[in-house]
């Protein structure tokens, strides 16, 4: 597959191939995780060119390291320089026979942990692959994207592009005037909180996620926008919280129509390459040839580790911000309430009391970032599940073990 020459349209063929695979598919084309029968031969591209939900487990673990050959996707360059990543200490209890690397050794066998990586003050401190994944390889997202979408709101509004977050939505989207989003501003787009009806359930295949990736785009409409301009309103703007994909493209949508750039090329001039990622990165597209701002951007776990270590240092490429002045304090706390004790939901970005803050995908994708410790830890896996108490226990206390071990280093 071309990962860097797509329609820009939705051609007849790309739209059919695209359905094929994503008709009744939502319950796993970000979201859902159910089983099937083991594959007869091993996964290749070819063998995945069908819908999610007949994914088995080796399918996901080869499909995740592989997602930019079975999906159309656009590339988002790196630049000219790399930005290093030195070797630090070993993490306290986590050498050959520590306490932390039994542990390890554990979850990476429980939980398909196909890559990770530990910064401290910029430094690796501990790095572990498996699932036959490894540093120069790349695994996809999942919704760890809708918070690097966040960033690029950010950016948008710090180049001018984006005038205020309290803009209403319809002054970059016009074509979503005269239904559910009238009123409705930029803000609450970023917090999930517009009142506009959506039904997230993805074991019914009547649901909007079920629908937004299988009903055919209105002619000459983005697939984003087509869908999302039908929904009702069922709540007055920014009273109620729920979680909306399809809103998180939309936000890709915007942000795309106020730079006038393709969401993977900002992506690029902003972070990527301004930055210095190691590896060039993909985005996958939807059926209209644009790039979906709320999943499935594809990287390597060091460079998703070198997003947090961006996030963490304030979004400053040589000392100048790329971002509007209090974005991250405004969009790491808590803006919007998800009705859980010490939780809460920023600008696409999932909040703690504590201050610490996570990028999170399905199938246990995360970027968990601590400023008072100067910690990032970036997680890549092919949880059997979608989601699941189980797996983000085990995954907390994972991070919660590392944060000790740094601790420690402070009490010798």
């Amino acid at each position: 597959m071309i990962l860097d020459r797509v329609p820009t349209a939705a051609a007849p063929w790309f739209a059919a191939r695209t359905r094929r695979v994503l008709v009744g598919a939502a319950l796993l084309v970000m979201f859902s995780a159910g089983s099937a029968a083991d594959s007869v031969a091993p996964p290749t591209p070819a063998s995945l060119d069908r819908a999610l939900a007949t994914w088995n487990q080796a399918d996901r673990e080869f499909g995740f390291a592989h997602w930019a050959e079975v999906f159309h996707t656009r590339v988002v360059k790196r630049g000219a320089h790399v930005h290093e990543l030195p070797p630090g200490a070993p993490l306290p209890g986590f050498g050959a026979g520590g306490a932390g690397a039994d542990a390890l050794d554990r979850y990476a066998v429980d939980y398909k942990l196909a890559g990770l990586v530990v910064l401290h003050d910029g430094k690796i401190r501990l790095e572990r692959y498996g699932l036959g994944h490894r540093a120069d390889g790349q695994w996809t997202s999942f919704s760890v994207a809708k918070s690097l979408t966040s960033t690029l709101v950010g950016a948008a509004l710090k180049d001018g592009f984006i005038n205020s977050i309290d803009d209403p939505v319809t002054r970059y989207i016009p074509e979503l005037g005269g239904r559910g989003y009238d009123g409705v501003t930029v803000r609450q787009l970023l917090t999930m909180t517009s009142g506009v009806k959506w039904n997230e359930d993805y074991t019914d295949v009547h649901s909007d996620v079920a629908l937004f990736y299988s009903t055919p785009p209105d002619p000459g409409v983005d697939a984003t926008v087509s869908y999302m301009r039908r929904l009702p309103r069922e709540a007055p703007p920014g009273e109620k919280w729920l979680y909306k994909t399809g809103e998180t493209n939309l936000l890709g949508v915007l942000v795309s129509r106020a730079t006038g750039k393709p969401l993977a090329s900002y992506a690029s001039e902003k972070i990527w390459a301004a930055y210095g990622m190691e590896q060039d990165s993909t985005w996958r597209l939807d059926v209209t040839g644009h790039e979906q701002g709320g999943c499935c951007f594809q990287a390597s776990t060091r460079d998703f580790a070198r997003i947090g270590q961006f996030v963490l240092d304030d979004a400053r490429i040589d000392g100048k911000p790329i971002v509007a002045d209090g974005w991250f304090e405004a969009a790491t706390q808590r803006q919007a309430d998800i009705g859980v004790p010490g939780r809460g939901y920023g600008y696409q970005w999932w909040t703690r009391d504590d201050g610490t803050f996570d990028a999170i995908g399905i199938h246990g994708q995360m970027i968990h970032i601590d400023r008072a410790r100067r910690l990032v830890v970036t997680i890549n896996s092919a949880w059997p599940v979608a989601t699941g108490k189980q797996q983000s226990a085990a995954r907390t206390e994972l991070v919660n073990s590392i944060a000790a071990a740094i601790d420690s280093e402070g009490k010798r």
